[in-house]
């Protein structure tokens, strides 16, 4: 059975959603895309939740958690192929669609990835922040696509002193 549970972060209210096991989905009210559907109890008490809030506390803090809390979120093939790549980008830096395409590509021996296929992966990632899809730009580095919303990818962005 799925849980949520609200945070109140300094960007809105969010909810976060657990299996038990770890974070399913973690969103902003209202984002495009919004996973928490199937969660069938409020105020769901136990350790995935603690783990996340004390995550996001350290983070909206201005400082690099230097953790992960558990993560359980299900997507495509090729979707957990992109989030894979969102998780090793650095707090502070980022990356282009292009260079996530390229990445991809590579790895599969392809000539290449379309950066459209990856942005639409991006775009449903299921755990906003922890899975840092807010650090994904354009090739010029303009600020392009947040499920949350632009002026919040702004607002992270500026949080972790990129911009």
């Amino acid at each position: 059975m799925l849980q949520k549970k609200k945070y109140q972060s300094p960007l809105g209210e969010m909810t976060m959603v657990s299996d038990g096991m770890g974070l399913t989905a973690l969103t902003f009210r209202g984002q495009k895309y919004e996973q928490i559907d199937g969660a069938d109890q409020w105020e769901g008490v136990h350790a995935v939740f603690d783990r996340t809030r004390e995550w996001l506390e350290i983070y909206f803090s201005g400082r690099d958690p230097g953790f992960m809390p558990p993560l359980s979120a299900k997507g495509t093939t090729f979707q957990e192929e992109v989030w894979e790549i969102l998780k090793e980008i650095p707090f502070g830096q980022v990356l282009s669609y292009g260079e996530i395409a390229r990445r991809i590509a590579e790895k599969r021996g392809l000539k290449r990835m379309s950066a459209q296929a990856v942005g639409g992966a991006v775009g449903r990632n299921p755990i906003a922040i922890i899975v840092p899809c807010h650090r994904v730009v354009g090739t010029d580095g303009s600020l392009t696509g947040y499920a949350g919303g632009l002026e919040k990818k702004e607002a992270l962005l500026k949080l972790e002193k990129w911009l």
